[in-house]
């Protein structure tokens, strides 16, 4: 019988993210081969998330270098995993987690940027050792990594959910929330979903060109457009008319993240709508809030809402989630930085009855087994799961693979515009081009 695989070398590298941010990259080299993996890097982030470690030199790249992290991979990370085998993903991630030693999943003295592509990289060598694919590895490791497993994940295709109006801390203009994307709930296949989101992203450009002049068709860092409009409800109407005139009314629905902790101001307790217009407020309190964001999900075939509210306010976090549902509203209440992808901040959440879905970030974590048991323990809720990029993105195409092995059905990775938001969906393109399997979510069918 042939020896299990070990590892062999790690080689860590700086390269350059889509905002021409340094992130890290690693190589992984075992009997079988070389394997690559980068770790993205996110805009608006979540207080209680894995920490990204960064030099802070402002003499080389504006403070935002990643030698010290590289340094961790090569001095500290690399010698003490090498000589262990790649199928012991578990084993692997628990080692790096001692390496760091912090409470929890914080990654506050490796960082990260410095862990999660090792765990990466172990998961790539490993599918080859077992001559799988990537999300079929991905898919028994979710089978078998967690006690929260309530029932075998069989592998899906996801709906992406495409940026297609970028605002917040991703656009250059007035628009406070973050994001708005289309998903294409009702196609059979995910080529027909990416025809129908493409045709669709096409026909907004026109329309924004003739609305707002072609400044309004400059876009933001996850490829949306970033029309210069401060009121958060007018993205929504022209969304809808794009949807219309291609044809795809009932069949493609509407997500928002709003990343509102971006415009919440603690001191005054109130949510500032045109917050990158000072002055100009637009303050509101988190009641008055949630009934604006009540009638958008009336008027709107809105599916999905991320972060409608302060990261710490479970309170109206769950009394919006219970409007929706005493209302018979479809729309899901998904935790970002509510949740941070973090198995603690899952349980608060889920006693707060403040969301029904999370929004998986690997790199909050910072390892792969660390993310499936996150995604497990929310399913074992009930909840749905929405595998996420970051802002910041490589073109690495590992979260297509989670998607696909966790069968959640749902992904989101920017518009399907610019090479490392549309890296993603070409993966699941290539999945599905090799493959039978299944499309689609099954609560938006």
């Amino acid at each position: 019988m042939e020896a299990p695989s070990t590892i062999k070398a790690i080689k860590a590298r700086m390269i350059i993210d889509s905002r021409g941010t340094p992130t890290t990259e690693v190589e992984l080299t075992t009997q079988l081969g070389v394997f690559r993996a980068a770790c993205p890097s996110g805009a608006s982030t979540g207080m209680h998330e894995a920490l990204e470690l960064r030099d802070k030199d402002p003499s080389a790249f504006r403070g935002k270098g990643v030698e010290q992290a590289l340094e961790n991979i090569r001095k500290i990370i690399a010698p003490a995993l090498i000589g262990m085998p790649v199928r012991d993903q578990r084993a692997i991630d628990e080692k790096l987690q001692e390496l760091d030693g912090t409470a929890g999943k914080t990654f506050s003295i490796l960082g990260a940027n410095a862990v999660l592509p090792v765990s990466m990289a172990c998961c790539l060598a490993a599918a080859r050792e077992e001559h799988i694919s990537l999300y079929q590895y991905l898919n028994r490791l979710a089978n078998s990594n967690s006690s929260n497993v309530t029932g075998a994940r069989d592998v899906r295709l996801p709906v992406p959910c495409m940026n297609i109006i970028n605002g917040g801390k991703h656009a250059g203009n007035k628009l406070g929330p973050q994001e708005y994307m289309i998903a294409p709930t009702k196609a059979k296949n995910f080529m027909q979903a990416m025809q129908m989101g493409c045709e669709v992203y096409s026909k907004l450009k026109e329309i924004l060109k003739d609305e707002f002049g072609l400044a309004a068709t400059a876009v933001g860092d996850e490829g949306g457009f970033a029309p210069n409009v401060a009121d958060p409800e007018v993205p929504l109407k022209y969304i809808t008319k794009a949807i219309d005139a291609c044809g795809y009314n009932g069949l493609m629905g509407i997500c928002i993240d709003a990343a509102a902790s971006e415009f919440y101001s603690k001191n005054e307790n109130v949510y500032d709508l045109n917050f990158k217009d000072p002055e100009n407020p637009n303050k509101v309190s988190g009641a008055e809030l949630a009934n604006i964001y009540l009638g958008w999900c009336r008027r709107y075939p809105i599916v999905s809402f991320e972060d409608p509210f302060d990261e710490e306010d479970h309170t109206t976090f769950a009394n919006f989630l219970a409007a929706l549902r005493q209302e018979g509203l479809p729309t899901q209440v998904v935790g970002d930085d509510l949740t941070v992808s973090q198995v603690s901040h899952i349980q608060k959440a889920e006693t707060y009855k403040s969301c029904s879905a999370l929004l998986l970030k690997i790199n909050q974590v910072g390892t792969i087994t660390g993310a499936i048991d996150a995604a497990n323990l929310a399913m074992s809720y009930g909840w749905s799961v929405m595998v996420s990029h970051r802002s910041g993105e490589t073109e690495d195409v590992f979260i297509a693979h989670l998607a696909t092995a966790l069968g959640c059905g749902q992904i989101k990775s920017g518009a399907p515009s610019r090479s490392e938001r549309c890296a993603k969906y070409n993966e699941l393109l290539r999945i599905e081009d090799s493959t039978k399997i299944p499309y689609g979510f099954e609560a938006w069918k």
